[in-house]
């Protein structure tokens, strides 16, 4: 993404904010790991999105007043001490390279620069953004400024921007698009790199290193998650992070994983078996979620609700189980079927997005998971699906996803 992207992105926001607002956006801070080592700095996906930078302590404010916006970043001074250990700080011209935003200045004076706007009495609103997934989350630097405000200036009103970044970041522009399919060839080198590879004997966590050079290959250094790689009874973890179970012969293997290309990531899961042939039960239990993904990728719109996309999907998905014989009745489906099958993708693998129905831009998971227990066969067929102005693309269908490209990757 270029800078116009970012400016564009800041501008939707500030046109929401009334005048005399003070926006502060946060780039995050480290997290400790060790005594001498901190986790690696994973930046704010909100500030990300608005400047297209990925520093940590980086603050962005951004003054409303009389219909203009003046834009400030702050960001960390020089320091040859500190760049020696862990390299260069970013430079005032290379953050309006990155973002546009002209002005920059160093974070220890955003407190006295602060205290200054406040003063002015130009200001009646700081907005900030408040998302939490659970309550129980650690504080991030907007709750902590929070506190401050309202200590300091309590005349001052806070406002939540996070249900209007949810709503930006529904639409994806033609850039993104473009990102996501440049992920999504990344990902299926991965995947395909797996299905080769696969064989009886092996070890989960040497199928995930297959994906993990094919991504560095391509310049991808972490995937945009943790990756999920499992095989046979392991397959019943959702979210199964071990990769210490050996591959048994007649085991299905389950990939859920995904590539980040300019920020934007995508999120894919496959499932095939470890020998290279599907059985009659693998087969049969693949088939009803393979029509049932083609089935929702064929009648996916605008307009259409985006809660009926999962409704459907299990519904769908329910009437093929029902033929095998697994299910008779529809509250059985649970049995079967443990998870939504639709989620939004983009600057995260779940997207913080605000829509209640299908729009042309957006980009979502079509997420088909199937699980037998008493079969010992548990896997999932999710694709990406990008909504059109008639109708929606699969942007990962070139990911070997048949049972017969399926097999002949296998062999070859």
């Amino acid at each position: 993404m270029d800078s116009a992207f970012h400016q564009t992105n800041r501008d939707k926001l500030y046109a929401s904010l009334e005048d005399g607002t003070l926006a502060l956006i946060f780039s995050g801070v480290e997290v400790r790991k060790t005594q001498d080592e901190n986790y690696p700095f994973y930046a704010d996906r909100n500030f990300v999105y608005l400047t297209g930078i990925e520093r940590e302590r980086f603050i962005l404010m951004a003054e409303k007043d009389g219909g203009q916006v003046k834009e400030t970043m702050f960001i960390l001074p020089p320091d040859a001490h500190a760049e020696r250990w862990t390299g260069r700080r970013m430079k005032a011209e290379e953050v309006f390279q990155r973002s546009g935003i002209e002005t920059c200045r160093y974070v220890d004076e955003f407190p006295a620069v602060l205290h200054t706007k406040m003063k002015t009495g130009h200001f009646h609103t700081v907005a900030m953004d408040f998302y939490k997934c659970e309550q129980t989350d650690r504080d991030t630097e907007p709750f902590r400024m929070a506190r401050t405000i309202r200590r300091d200036y309590p005349a001052v009103k806070l406002v939540d921007i996070s249900r209007r970044m949810k709503q930006m970041r529904a639409l994806k522009t033609p850039g993104e698009i473009a990102a996501m399919r440049e992920a999504a060839k990344i990902t299926g080198a991965g995947i395909t790199a797996m299905m080769r590879a696969s064989r009886p004997g092996l070890y989960e966590y040497q199928l995930k290193a297959e994906f993990d050079y094919a991504l560095a290959q391509h310049g991808c250094l972490a995937p945009a998650f943790p990756s999920i790689v499992s095989a046979g009874q392991n397959n019943f973890c959702i979210h199964y992070y071990d990769y210490m179970g050996k591959v048994q012969d007649g085991d299905m293997v389950l990939a859920d994983v995904g590539a980040k290309y300019d920020n934007l990531f995508n999120d894919v899961s496959r499932g095939w078996p470890a020998n290279g042939k599907f059985s009659e039960r693998q087969r049969q239990l693949y088939g009803c979620a393979y029509r049932t993904s083609q089935h929702m990728f064929s009648i996916i719109k605008p307009g259409m609700p985006m809660a009926d996309v999962d409704r459907l999907a299990r519904e769908y998905n329910y009437g093929q189980l029902k033929e095998l014989g697994l299910c008779h009745s529809y509250e059985e489906v649970g049995k079967y079927i443990w998870h939504g099958g639709a989620h939004h993708v983009g600057y995260d693998v779940h997207d913080l997005v605000e829509a209640e129905t299908v729009q042309p831009g957006m980009v979502f998971c079509v997420d088909i998971g199937i699980y037998c227990e008493e079969w010992g066969i548990g896997f999932r067929l999710e694709d990406n699906c990008l909504v059109t102005e008639d109708g929606c693309e699969n942007l990962t269908v070139a990911i070997p996803r048949t049972i017969e490209d399926i097999e002949a990757t296998i062999r070859g």
